[in-house]
């Protein structure tokens, strides 16, 4: 990555100390020159990127509130340019090597890049605990946890280092309650162009760390999600949840799984790091779900700085208009009149293998976009420095409930010459619910009895 297309970071400097939180001096350029959650307010030098105004807070004409599905404000807009394998060089300081290798190996592939919109929003209590935080939560463990003082708001609005990203990335707001989807689908397209259902699921996805209201909740854990499996037919009823904590190396993630056959629940530890997510056909980790989830003792992360690229973003023609696999799915790649490509400034970590551990990656890239939506792109390498798989997620922030949101992503493995299109949402779409359910109804054995068909 050639220097020049590093950007300022904005004032912070790297020779700070790591892990500390930010003094009182610093925390003064929030809603200043920064945003209240730390990205630089002001656009960029040519116009391409707006300045930040509050991002997108009215619903657009046609919007039913709470129907589960968000009407794209943007949809009349045309694309300002498209980049494929005979222009991608004139672009090519704004691409990551995965996009670079998607265009160069597929002339059907294009990025259709549109005007840039930052449309995040977020609660007044959710950026008054992000300014709090940032001249008080701190990483602890070297780095790979966060003491109980982070709650609430974002915990680094102006990070020092790899691993405080990486905790904005895990801890991004996503609402304070829980958000469902009745069913979505995972798709897998194997290196024939064949595409196949892998898995069919409800989830329930609860947040928290933002729930900082509720008495009985865990003052340690950071989210948690369960899924329920309704297709293909035999995996249908078994169940997985997933729970993790601000301090993973003192409480490691707790994951489990019930069968239908078995009738039990038990303890799933295998759930973490490298293991193939068996739902998405094995064509993604338990560590890149959501881009990056669990414990980061594995590698080490590095902040390089910050840079505009072309992200997915208002990527409501992707969540909502092309959720059939007739219409998305290509051969080799999702259809390109699907996405819609933004430039924006990204934070951009580098995670480097440590000696002496294992895992499939040598090298991974991440690219999480300055407003923390949880729009990302994200490269990782083999073990001989190959590029092996790269990741697209894409914002579709819901705009009435002030949630910066990210879901639906695609995941390119060039080993194997397949992809995976993950959460394509059908029947009810998303669902952010009015209130949260008890520790006791959260219980595994709760879900199950609660969850499994009669």
């Amino acid at each position: 990555m050639k220097l020049q297309h590093i950007l300022s970071l904005a004032a912070i400097s790297l020779s700070v100390p790591a892990f500390a939180a930010v003094t009182a001096e610093e925390a003064k350029q929030l809603g200043t020159t920064l945003t209240e959650f730390g990205a630089i307010k002001a656009g960029n030098a040519d116009g391409s990127i707006p300045a930040y105004t509050g991002g997108l807070t009215e619903a657009p004409a046609g919007f039913k509130p709470d129907s589960g599905f968000w009407v794209d404000p943007y949809k009349d807009e045309k694309p300002l340019l498209r980049i494929d394998s005979k222009n991608m060089a004139q672009h090519a300081a704004l691409l990551s090597e995965g996009q670079k290798q998607l265009l160069t190996k597929n002339p059907s592939y294009y990025l259709n890049v549109y005007p840039t919109h930052r449309t995040a929003a977020y609660p007044k209590k959710v950026l008054d605990a992000t300014v709090r935080n940032a001249t008080t939560c701190k990483t602890t463990k070297e780095g790979l946890a966060i003491d109980r003082t982070c709650r609430g708001g974002l915990p680094f609005a102006i990070p020092k280092n790899g691993y405080e990203v990486m905790w904005n990335q895990i801890l991004r707001y996503q609402g304070d309650t829980a958000i469902t989807t009745s069913s979505s689908r995972s798709w897998v397209v194997d290196s024939s162009g064949k595409a196949v259902m892998t898995s069919q699921q409800a989830t329930f996805s609860d947040f928290v760390y933002y729930q900082t209201d509720v008495a009985d909740r865990d003052p340690d854990m950071a989210w948690r999600v369960y899924s329920i499996s309704q297709a293909p037919a035999r995996r249908a009823g078994e169940m997985t949840g997933l729970a993790d904590y601000l301090d993973p190396v003192a409480r490691p993630r707790k994951a489990w799984s019930y069968t239908p056959g078995l009738r039990r629940v038990k303890l799933s530890p295998e759930f973490a790091y490298d293991t193939p997510v068996a739902s998405m056909g094995g064509v993604t980790l338990f560590d890149e779900l959501f881009v990056f989830s669990g414990t980061m003792d594995r590698f080490d992360f590095k902040l390089i700085g910050k840079k505009e690229m072309y992200i997915q973003y208002n990527a409501y023609k992707n969540l909502y208009d092309c959720p059939t696999a007739e219409k998305a799915l290509l051969p080799a790649h999702v259809n390109p009149e699907c996405e819609r490509w933004e430039k924006h400034r990204v934070w951009v970590v580098e995670a480097t293998l440590k000696p002496g551990q294992r895992h499939a990656y040598s090298k991974r890239i991440y690219y999480f976009d300055e407003d923390l939506t949880g729009a990302a792109n994200y490269d990782a390498f083999d073990q001989n420095g190959q590029l092996y798989r790269t990741l697209f997620q894409a914002a579709s922030p819901k705009y009435d409930k002030l949630i910066p949101y990210a879901s639906k992503n695609v995941v390119y493995d060039f080993n194997k010459g397949m992809y995976a299109y993950v959460n394509d949402v059908m029947v009810g779409g998303f669902k952010v619910s009015p209130s949260v359910r008890s520790e006791r109804e959260m219980n595994p054995e709760a879900i199950v009895s609660r969850e499994s068909p009669r």
